[in-house]
This record gives C-alpha cells, structure tokens and sequence, in this order.
C-alpha cells in the first residue's frame, strides 16, 4: 500500500535528495514521491559540542563540511543509486554559517549531476514529518512545534498554507530545558538530560507556575517558570534527590502548560487532528500527556517517530517531494537566511 502523501509532480514521479545542515546534525535522506523514504543518515554533533555547553556554530559549520558528503553517498547506496530529479536543502531559519554548507553542497551537486535545486523551509519540514509515517494525518490539522529555538501552535491547512496560533513570547522551550539543565548542572543537550534526572524525582514537589494559562490567547511563556527553577535551586540543600524532584517538577509545568494549551487550541478552532513534532516532541512524559488527553478530548494523535522529531533530512526531502513543481533546470547560487518567517511561505502554483 503507498502510504506517500499527495505529490505535486510536473513529469514523472519524484526522487528527491534531501540535506539538512541548519544547526548541529548533519543529515541526507532520498525520499520517492512513488515509494516513500529510501534511505536516511544522521550525524549528530552533541560530543562535539558538549564540553562548551551549547551550539559553538563555527565547529558546527567545520563539521558540516566533513560529514555531508559521506552521508550523501552513504544514503546514495544504501537506496539502491535511483535516478535523482531533484535535490531539496535547508534553506532557513539556522546558523548562517552551517546553512551555507548545506547551500553549497547542493549547488555544487545540482551542477555536477544537472539536477534542478530547491531551498526548504525548516519549519515546514517539521510541520509535514508525521507524513512520513505509515498512517499520516490528512489536512487540516493543528501542529505544536517545539524545537530547540521555536514553540509554535500552528494551523496546517495545506501545504504551504500556515497560519500561527500561538508563540511564545520568550524562551521556547527547548531552550527553557537547556537552561534548566544548565542551573542543575547536567550536560548537553538539556532535554534528554533533564527528561533522565526527572524520571528519579517527584513531580509534584515544586508547584512551579503555569505560564499564561489563567489568560485567553494561546501564547506562551517560560521565563517566569525559568525564575521559578532558579530560585528552587537556591532555596535547596544541593543534594541529588533535590535536583532529581526539581527536574520533574519542572517537566511537569512545561508539559501540563503544553497540554493545555493545544487542548485549548483544538476546541477554539475545531480541528480533530492534533500533530506534534520537534526535538521536544520526543519526550515521553508529553507523548503520554498527550495521548490521555486525546483519548479524553476525542481528537486524533499524530508523532513523527523520535528519530524523525530532531532535525533529519528525511522531512526535508519529503518537503522537495511535495513542492516538486517549483524546481527550477539551470545552475542556482547557494542560498541561505537565518530568518525565514513562516507566514512567508506560499502553496505550489
């Protein structure tokens, strides 16, 4: 059964080389408009940046540049060598500097091969990573995007028809568990970090607030949680079981601010499809939040798998598959933008 979603091709099906290069992973992936996914690989950057607690981009662009290639061949043999119409890169938002090595590296391969180019919105791969699953939503639907640097309620209804919900207004959340981990002393990346130290600790030991949850609208806000954390820290006597139930109750606040937000988001606009994706998207406790408010709510679950919640090239080249009629023949420069708002982005003509 082709479970593909709905491609827009201009002559024969699609056979798409993705490459993502926007902030520490290092990713191809080829992705068939007729067969699905081919073949994906990943390189990820975490020791690497490790010792300096957080992103340093100029290594990250320096270890783009040894990786790309290699995984590019690799994910070429591993799919079997297939006839590529097209390659799909991250154009934007990332780090200016690891962008352009994943602009150069299609440029470079477009002209080499004769293959038209397209530059891919990040975001939108994200937002479209749970049709890369065997049983994919159907538009519309409702996204919460939670990524590193973004948490966005967003309605999908199309491709390349976005329309932003909610945002927050300072830190998102990954960024809230980075500097979680940070105050506690845990390495990097703080998500899973602090995920591990919360399973050993009582989540309901700090009533850390719920932001903007006693208020309309569906932004959010961690900063104020982010204080609460701190002070928690300092009030405590250091020792490991501290530490453990400050981490859950943490992830707790975050995780019931989230659910009822995206509750609140489903009943407002009447979407019956609730998708979830994004680095933070991978975190069990909110998968299972989630799913018991489905399962109370009555609207319909959809996950990327946790590979795919991450930055991936998978979701890149799906995104090129399904803009297929917007490559254009003829040698193109390296494009890349730090900033790309995602209300920019249009549907295929």
């Amino acid at each position: 059964m082709n479970n593909t979603p709905e491609l827009r091709t201009l002559q024969r099906p699609s056979i798409i080389l993705g490459i993502e290069s926007s902030c520490d992973e290092s990713a191809a992936a080829i992705y068939s408009g007729e067969s699905g996914l081919l073949a994906h690989a990943l390189h990820s950057q975490v020791d690497l940046h490790a010792e300096y607690g957080g992103v340093v981009p100029e290594l990250a662009s320096r270890d783009h540049i040894r990786k790309l290639l290699p995984l590019i061949d690799h994910v070429r043999a591993e799919a079997g060598h297939p006839a590529l119409t097209g390659i799909a890169y991250t154009r934007g938002p990332g780090l200016m500097g690891a962008l352009l090595v994943g602009a150069s590296v299609a440029a470079g391969l477009g002209m080499s091969l004769s293959l038209p180019v397209l530059g891919v919105h990040h975001m939108e791969g994200h937002l479209l990573s749970p049709l890369l699953e065997e049983n994919p939503p159907a538009f519309p639907y409702l996204a919460l995007l939670v990524s590193g640097g973004h948490t966005l309620l967003v309605a999908v209804d199309g491709l390349g028809r976005y329309r932003q919900l909610g945002r927050s207004v300072d830190d998102a959340v990954g960024e809230a568990f980075d500097k979680t981990a940070k105050m506690l002393g845990l390495g990097y990346p703080g998500g899973p970090a602090v995920a591990a130290l919360a399973a050993q600790g009582d989540p309901a030991a700090h009533h850390f607030p719920r932001p903007m949850l006693n208020r309309p609208g569906l932004d959010f806000s961690f900063s104020g949680l982010k204080t609460a954390v701190m002070l928690a820290i300092k009030a405590g006597d250091g020792s490991p079981q501290a530490a453990a139930d400050i981490a859950a109750s943490f992830q707790q606040a975050v995780i019931d601010t989230l659910v009822a937000k995206c509750a609140r988001a489903i009943r407002e606009t009447g979407f019956q499809r609730l998708v979830v994706a994004g680095g933070v998207g991978a975190n069990a406790g909110l998968r299972a939040a989630l799913a018991e408010r489905a399962a109370q709510d009555s609207f319909a679950l959809h996950f990327p798998r946790p590979e795919f919640c991450t930055d991936n090239a998978a979701m890149i080249a799906l995104a090129g598959a399904m803009r297929a009629s917007e490559f254009t023949a003829g040698i193109v420069g390296a494009e890349a933008v730090a900033r790309w708002p995602l209300e920019d982005l249009a549907a295929p003509v």
